[in-house]
């Protein structure tokens, strides 16, 4: 599909993209942003994604994460990635760990995939109760096995009540695995999330003083995500720079990044999973049109101060970042600019004015 054109240059350059391939999973988790389990009945085929793969490459971006459901219960997975690979673009994939093989070793391998993230979210009791009996000891021999064939590995844990009270605990555990980075998220009641139930509650406060705590002495990079922060006296660690100078930037959706899911619909996002965000599809309109349209992501394409409210509106930080995550506030508490899980609240006065 080609792109009109339009005489009018995009100042905005996209870097990343997040690509849901496939809602296929073998599990159904209760937490999971996605409506992970069943795949859609009219996913994109493999000619649609291998189209978009070229179209991703075309606009410059510079890597992609693909995520699910489970990836890798796509058939056509290898050649979406090989797809993009070949275009110079990075390739990184989030996965559960459970189908693992030998032969999916070696495909990865040949792919040159950058990295490969498995999710885990907890100690084995705890994340066997969220998933089911044997998945852990399966996402664990996924590591072990990604490590042993110098594919880079990490962790991805999303908090919620169910799994917070054993934080320090599954830390002592990921100390002895061959893992390159953990990366610590919050629960967000969408998807599967906000149909289930589910307590995703927990005390913010704790789990940023677990990192700082811990970040320097890890032996992997550590981090909490973007919709946990921001600005301690150590913000500059929390995102898990070692260099103290990764300081939250505000959120990134439809000025650097966007998102892709099953079905075509792109958003500023994969988190920002509501139909109200759907910028365009890709079966309908070129990529580069949809990105580089005048009035696309104006949530943050046009934001200024003045949009903050609360105590976001007030905060000396409100233009550096913007309120916080978008969708993390969309979906707690509808207000998109303002973030009531800013660390300042946490800490007190005297550190939010550091």
């Amino acid at each position: 599909m080609k792109a009109e054109k339009t005489g009018k240059k995009c100042i905005y350059s996209l870097q990343a993209c997040v690509w849901e391939v496939t809602l296929a999973c073998c599990f159904s988790c209760r937490y999971c942003g996605s409506k992970g389990g069943k795949a859609r009945g009219d996913e994109l085929t493999t000619e649609e994604c291998l189209d978009v793969a070229g179209q991703l490459a075309d606009l410059g971006c510079e890597r992609v994460s693909l995520i699910g459901g489970e990836v890798f219960m796509r058939p056509d997975w290898s050649a979406i990635v090989k797809a993009l690979t070949d275009r110079n673009v990075r390739v990184s994939i989030i996965t559960n760990g459970y189908l693992f093989s030998d032969t999916l070793i070696s495909q990865l391998k040949e792919l040159n995939i950058e990295s490969v993230a498995v999710s885990l979210d907890g100690p084995e009791r705890v994340h066997d109760s969220c998933r089911q009996k044997g998945s852990f000891r399966r996402a664990v021999t996924a590591i072990d096995t990604l490590a042993e064939s110098a594919i880079p590995v990490s962790v991805i844990t999303t908090l919620h009540s169910q799994n917070v009270p054993y934080l320090e605990e599954f830390y002592g555990f990921l100390k002895s695995r061959p893992i390159s980075a953990w990366q610590i998220q919050a629960c967000s009641p969408m998807g599967n999330a906000a149909e289930s139930g589910i307590d995703y509650h927990f005390d913010f406060g704790r789990v940023i003083r677990f990192v700082e705590e811990n970040v320097h002495t890890a032996p992997f990079m550590m981090g909490i995500a973007d919709n946990i922060g921001y600005f301690t006296e150590t913000e500059g660690y929390l995102r898990g720079n070692l260099s103290g100078k990764a300081r939250f930037a505000g959120c990134r959706a439809g000025l650097t990044s966007i998102g892709i899911d099953s079905i075509g619909n792109v958003r500023g996002c994969e988190s920002m999973y509501a139909d109200c965000f759907i910028e365009g599809n890709v079966r309908k309109q070129p990529l580069r049109d949809i990105w580089e349209s005048p009035d696309a992501f104006a949530y943050n394409r046009k934001f200024t101060t003045d949009l903050l409210t609360g105590k976001c509106a007030e905060c000396r930080y409100g233009m550096i970042c913007a309120g916080g995550c978008r969708s993390y506030n969309y979906f707690t508490h509808g207000k998109m600019y303002e973030s009531q899980k800013c660390a300042a609240k946490f800490f007190g006065k005297d550190e939010e004015e550091n």
